[in-house]
């Protein structure tokens, strides 16, 4: 059996996509996998070295305004049809997934019309024009919310959930918070703006961190992203910070730690009991997975705000506060994150109406929709 995937540009597209062939090759081992992305997303670098066969298909999203760029991108659009046809019809796969980003649109569009069975996964409360557009060829639709279906044909439509990966339930809140050398018995805030990092939480967490140093009864953990880390680290320097003192480095011996970049982040959200963090589908899925409550600050300038939909729909079901970008301060955060903390009743709370929006199994619940549309099919 052969299953070509294809998502693109961030991590949000791609982990989901590398979560999903893992949870198959568990079901099934001899699957034969193909991924298709571009040369200028993440995806370039991040699966071959997970093992995985990688073709390139170059397309980019348009402008949303009439303008010879997209007449150019038109035109590459096409050329992307054509290069897809060619990949499938030589993988000749018995189905194809797509999770997201522009590179899905000619994969997937070519091997509706090929006749192989395919399967789009939307992730986000508002859908991208891309499965919006491929939603009227493929076979199935897998949406990580509710209030995505409503968007969606019904006899295509399943709601699974957010693919995430095994780590995230797995890892040991014990085991995390010695690994940061954390004390059980304090509050710990999680703090990431995602792989790339948010200059915009990155610049209020200074003051946070200058009101947490002197109160060391909460521990936070700080992910700044690596093209931010040297600037934070030299603003809580001018904010008058010893960080020796804090024990805010390599030592990571005090109750403030801030680092470039987490490999394990699920080991990091194992050991949380309130997070900040942007409102990307992804990061969702694994904080309602875990049961975390959380501030969420949406990405302003997503496609269609579709960020803000989802910390919206969070802050609906009172699993998260939702503090606008534009709105973002030192003080904002500190009042937001001071009253939750100090609320107990308040925090557990939230948590489990987190963990009532979990679905720690919609990648076995995709990868057997996957498998059943290839039934029947002859080899």
């Amino acid at each position: 059996m052969r299953i070509i995937i294809s998502g693109g540009g961030t991590g949000g597209h791609i982990y989901p996509a590398i979560t999903l062939i893992r949870a198959i090759q568990e079901k099934n081992s001899a699957v034969e996998f193909l991924y298709v992305g571009t040369r200028r997303g993440l995806e370039a670098d991040i699966v071959p070295k997970e093992g995985i066969p990688f073709r390139v298909v170059d397309i980019r999203g348009f402008k949303r305004s009439l303008s010879l760029a997209n007449l150019g991108r038109a035109a590459a659009a096409l050329a992307g049809v054509v290069k897809a046809m060619e990949l499938v019809r030589s993988f000749r796969p018995d189905a194809a997934i797509g999770t997201g980003g522009y590179v899905c649109g000619p994969t997937l569009l070519a091997a509706s019309l090929l006749g192989v069975p395919t399967l789009i996964q939307e992730q986000n409360v508002v859908p991208g024009i891309t499965n919006r557009l491929l939603a009227k060829f493929v076979t199935r639709v897998a949406v990580g919310t509710p209030e995505a279906a409503v968007h969606f044909p019904r006899d295509k439509v399943v709601v699974t959930g957010n693919p995430i990966r095994r780590e995230v339930m797995s890892a040991s809140r014990e085991e995390a918070l010695a690994s940061f050398h954390f004390d059980p018995a304090k509050k710990m805030v999680l703090v990431s703006g995602g792989s790339q990092g948010a200059r915009s939480i990155n610049r209020a967490m200074i003051g946070v961190i200058a009101h947490y140093v002197a109160h060391p009864e909460v521990q936070i953990l700080h992910v700044t992203g690596r093209g931010d880390y040297e600037k934070t680290l030299g603003e809580i320097r001018a904010a008058g910070i010893d960080l020796a003192a804090a024990g805010i480095d390599l030592a990571a011996a005090g109750n403030i730690v801030v680092r470039p970049y987490l490999y394990d982040m699920p080991q990091a959200l194992a050991a949380a009991d309130l997070a900040v963090f942007r409102a990307g589908a992804l990061g969702i899925a694994e904080l309602t997975a875990r049961g975390v409550p959380a501030v969420l600050v949406p990405y302003p300038y997503a496609a269609a705000n579709h960020q803000e939909q989802n910390a919206r729909a969070m802050a609906r079901a009172e699993a998260a506060q939702m503090i606008l970008d534009k709105d973002l301060t030192a003080e904002r955060l500190l009042s937001v994150l001071a009253e939750l903390l100090h609320e107990e009743s308040r925090l557990k709370r939230m948590g489990e109406n987190s963990r009532a929006l979990g679905r720690p199994q919609a990648a076995e619940e995709i990868a057997a929709l996957v498998l059943a549309m290839t039934e029947g099919r002859k080899a």
